[in-house]
C-alpha cells in the first residue's frame, strides 16, 4: 500500500475527519473485495458528497473530551463536571444529527439508516443540562444542594459583615484599609506596633516583617459556621456528581452505539469532503476484474496532472507500458493501482463518470527499487521476492502492477524471466500493468494476444515527456534525446549514437517498428490488420526496399558505420547519406539497406527533425505561417563525393 501511497491517502482522508475516532476510522480504512460492500460504501460516499453539494450543513461533533469518559464506561469512575457538561452537549449534537438525517431520508437511503441506531438518550441529556452549567453545579441538581447553598450564602454574608465592622473598628492599627485572604480566610493588614490593639490569629506576615495579616477575633466564630455550610456542600456536589456518574453507566449502551454511529458519519462526510477536493466522482462499478479508465487522474498530483485513459479486461489482460525515464511511467502505475485501492475502498475517484471500474479481490504492486538494507537485499532480489509471492497468489481477479520489468540483473536473464512470469499470469488471466524498457518485452505484446503495449508520449521537438499515454504503440526510451537535455556533451552523443545504430542493425524490429501495432483486431481497419499480419507471419524482420529513400538507414561500406539516407539516387545512383551530422555523397552500390524509413518511424514523421537544426525548423514553421523580410533557409552545405 505503500508503494502505491495508498498511506498517503490515507493521512488526506483523516486530515477531513473532525473527531479522533473519524480519523482512526480513516487511517484504518482498507480496500473491500466483495462487490455488495464496496457498492454500499460508494453510495454512502455519493450521498455524502451530494448533501455537500447542496450546501447543506452537516451538525457533525468533534466528540471534544467524551471520548476519555467513553473509555471509562461500566467501570464505575466518577465523572467530572466539565466531562459530564461535555457530554450533554455531544448528546444533544446526537439529537441534531438525528433531526437532520430524518429531514434528508429521502436523498440520503443510506446514511439514513445510520441514525437509526442513535438514541440521543433525553432523561439523561436533560439531567445534565439542568445539573451542570458553565463547568459548575447547579442549586437545582438537587434539593439538599439547594438548601446548602442558601445556609453557605447567608454564613458568607455573615462573615463578609462582621470583617467589615473589624475594618473600621481597628482602622487606626491598619498598614492599608483593604480586607485580604489567606488560606480561606478573611484578614486585616495590621501594623506589628498595633499587634496588641487587635485581637485574633496571626496567619501570616510581610517579607518585611512590619505588617501583620490578622483573622480578627469577632469574625472566627462566622467563618467557622461558613467552613462548615462549605464542607457539606462538598459532599453534596460529591454525592450528585457520583449519582449522576452512575446514570451516565446505565446508557453505557446506547452511549457506546452513539460513538460508533457518529464516528462513522464524521468518517463518510470526510469521504465525500475528499472527493470534492479530488475531483472524485463514482465511476460505472463492474462486478468484473476490469479498468475502463478515462480522463483518469493521479489523486496525490493536483489538477496539473495529464489524464490518461486504458483499459484492463477480457480482451486487453495485460498492458506493458514503455517510454522514456522521467516521462510518467510509473506515476501511470501508481494512478491505475491507487485509482482501484481507492474506489474499492468507498472514495469517489477522478476520472470521468463513464470510466468503468471492477472489484478485484487481490491488488499487488511492485514499485520502485525496492531495496532493502535491513534485508540485505538487492534491486532484483527484492523485485523477484515481491513477485514470488504474486504468483504464490494471483488469480483471474488479481491485479499485479509491475515497475521496469527486467531490471536490476543481467538484461538476457531479466528479460527472459520477465516474460515467461507474464506468460504464467497469462494463463491465470491476471490483470497486469507493466512498465519496461526493453524491446524484446515490447515485442511479447505486441505479438501475445490479450497484450498491448502503450507508450508515454515524448517532444521531440523540445525533448521533454508530454506525461500522456498513448494505447496501442510501444514507446522509445529516448535515452539519447533526455541525455542531451541534461548536458550530456555532443561528441559523447554522436559516439553513442553510432554504436546504438550499429547494434540495430540486422536486429528485431525496435520500438517505431512496432508503433503501427493497434489495440485490439475489432479496433483496426481491415489493411491495417492484413499488413500486421502480414509482419508477424515474416517473423517481424524488416524487409529490403528495393530503392532507397529518404530516412531509411543504411550501412554506408567506405565509413564501416551507419547513415541516413538523406536523398534517394539520382540518375547516375549517387545517394546523398547523413553520417554524424554531415551529408555526404555515395554510389548506392556502397550502401547497404538496413531498416527503411517506414520501419524506423512512425506515419507522418516529421524527418526534418533527424536533418535540419532546430534553429532551421523553427524558422521554417514561421515562414510557412506569413512572410519574413530577409529571412531564407540554405539547403545546407554541399555534400561531399566518395567514390
Amino acid at each position: 500500500m505503500t508503494q502505491l501511497d495508498y498511506d498517503q491517502l490515507l493521512e488526506l482522508l483523516a486530515a477531513e475527519t473532525v473527531s479522533p475516532r473519524g480519523a482512526a476510522l480513516a487511517r484504518a480504512l482498507r480496500p473491500a473485495s466483495e462487490y455488495t460492500r464496496v457498492r454500499s460504501l460508494l453510495i454512502e460516499t455519493e450521498e455524502a458528497r451530494q448533501l455537500i453539494d447542496s450546501g447543506a450543513s452537516v451538525p457533525l461533533s468533534a466528540m471534544s473530551g467524551v471520548d476519555p469518559l467513553l473509555e471509562l464506561l461500566g467501570k464505575g469512575a466518577i465523572y467530572g463536571r466539565q466531562e459530564l457538561e461535555q457530554l450533554a452537549a455531544w448528546l444533544q449534537a446526537v439529537r441534531q444529527m438525528q433531526r437532520y438525517m430524518a429531514d434528508k431520508a429521502e436523498r440520503a437511503l443510506y446514511l439514513g439508516g445510520y441514525a437509526e441506531r442513535m438514541e440521543s438518550c433525553p432523561q439523561l441529556r436533560e439531567t445534565l443540562e439542568t445539573s451542570i452549567r458553565y463547568g459548575e453545579i447547579t442549586d437545582e441538581a438537587s434539593p439538599e444542594l439547594g438548601r446548602i447553598r442558601r445556609h453557605l450564602r447567608t454564613a458568607e454574608e455573615q462573615v463578609r459583615r462582621r470583617i467589615d465592622q473589624a475594618l473600621m473598628k481597628h482602622r487606626d492599627s491598619l498598614q492599608e484599609l483593604v480586607v485580604s485572604q489567606r488560606g480561606g480566610h478573611y484578614v486585616l493588614a495590621v501594623k506589628r506596633s498595633a499587634r496588641k490593639q487587635v485581637k485574633g490569629a496571626v496567619l501570616d506576615e510581610s517579607a518585611s516583617g512590619q505588617t501583620l495579616f490578622i483573622e480578627p477575633q469577632e469574625v472566627v466564630a462566622a467563618h467557622g459556621e461558613w467552613s462548615s455550610w462549605q464542607s457539606e456542600e462538598a459532599q453534596e456536589e460529591s454525592r450528585i456528581l457520583a449519582q449522576l456518574s452512575s446514570l451516565v453507566d446505565a446508557h453505557h449502551r446506547e452511549l457506546t452505539a452513539n460513538a460508533e454511529t457518529m464516528a462513522q458519519y464524521d468518517f463518510i462526510f470526510a469521504r465525500a469532503k475528499l472527493a470534492v477536493r479530488q475531483q472524485g466522482c463514482l465511476p460505472r462499478l463492474m462486478d468484473a476484474p476490469i479498468l475502463r479508465l478515462r480522463g483518469a487522474r493521479h489523486p496525490l498530483l493536483g489538477e496539473g496532472t495529464v489524464p490518461l485513459s486504458l483499459r484492463l479486461d477480457d480482451t486487453v489482460r495485460q498492458l506493458i507500458i514503455t517510454g522514456p525515464n522521467t516521462g510518467g511511467k510509473t506515476i501511470a502505475l501508481k494512478t491505475v493501482g491507487l485509482l482501484a485501492m481507492m474506489m474499492q475502498s468507498g472514495l469517489l475517484v477522478p476520472v470521468d463518470p463513464q470510466s468503468e471500474l471492477g472489484v478485484f479481490d487481490l491488488v499487488f504492486a511492485d514499485v520502485g527499487d525496492g531495496q532493502s538494507m535491513s534485508q540485505s537485499l538487492s534491486t532484483f532480489s527484492a523485485h523477484i521476492s515481491a513477485v514470488a509471492a504474486m504468483l504464490a497468489r494471483a488469480s483471474g481477479r488479481t491485479l499485479v502492477l509491475l515497475d521496469e520489468l527486467a531490471a536490476g540483473t543481467d538484461p538476457a536473464e531479466g528479460i527472459a524471466l520477465s516474460i515467461v512470469i507474464l506468460e504464467e499470469l497469462a494463463e491465470r488471466g491476471t490483470r497486469v500493468v507493466a512498465t519496461t524498457h526493453f524491446n524484446e518485452i515490447k515485442t511479447y505484446a505486441a505479438n501475445t494476444p490479450g497484450c498491448r503495449n502503450a507508450r508515454m508520449a515524448f517532444d521531440p521537438e523540445s525533448l521533454r515527456p508530454l506525461y500522456r499515454l498513448e494505447m496501442g504503440a510501444a514507446g522509445e526510451s529516448h535515452a539519447l534525446a533526455i541525455a542531451a537535455r541534461y548536458g550530456l556533451p555532443a561528441r559523447v552523443l554522436r559516439r553513442a549514437e553510432a554504436r546504438l545504430q550499429t547494434a540495430r542493425s540486422g536486429a528485431w524490429p525496435d520500438t517505431a517498428q512496432m508503433s503501427a501495432a493497434k489495440p485490439t483486431e475489432d479496433e483496426w481497419p481491415d489493411d491495417e490488420q492484413d499488413a500486421v499480419k502480414a509482419a508477424t507471419r515474416s517473423g517481424g524482420r524488416p524487409t529490403a526496399q528495393p530503392t532507397l529513400r529518404q530516412g531509411d538507414s543504411v550501412w554506408v561500406h567506405p565509413l564501416g558505420c551507419i547513415g541516413i539516407v538523406y536523398k534517394g539516387p539520382d540518375p547516375r545512383g549517387e545517394v546523398i547519406v547523413q553520417v554524424q551530422g554531415r551529408k555526404l555523397a555515395y554510389n548506392q552500390k556502397r550502401l547497404t539497406l538496413q531498416i527503411s524509413a517506414a520501419e524506423l518511424y512512425p506515419e507522418d514523421y516529421d524527418l526534418s527533425i533527424v536533418f535540419d537544426a532546430k534553429e532551421t525548423r523553427k524558422l521554417r514553421k514561421q515562414m510557412s505561417r506569413k512572410y519574413i523580410e530577409g529571412a531564407s533557409i540554405e539547403s545546407g552545405e554541399e555534400p561531399g563525393k566518395r567514390s
